[in-house]
């Protein structure tokens, strides 16, 4: 399913892109600490990373992956 941006097949994004993207936290973060930023990546994709360890793994997804992920959620198929 989700794919590291560093390893994405094909895919040459550097801690530099990473960088310059214009990544977004969820109004609903809170202040604890525990949030992720996304951002949509110019071939479509969604990348997601922790909002403190900018710089570690950021795992990646398609729309339809992403789409897929959050209903699961929402249908209680992870343990969150």
């Amino acid at each position: 399913m989700a794919q590291s941006l560093d390893n994405a097949p094909g895919k040459t994004e550097s801690a530099n892109t990473r960088a310059s993207l214009a990544w977004r936290k969820s109004s609903r973060s809170i202040a604890n600490g525990q949030c992720i930023e996304a951002v949509t990546l110019p071939d479509g994709r969604l990348a997601v990373r922790d909002s403190v360890d900018k710089g570690g793994p950021t795992a990646t997804f398609t729309p339809c992956e992403w789409s897929t992920f959050v209903k699961r959620i929402k249908d209680g198929d992870y343990e969150i």
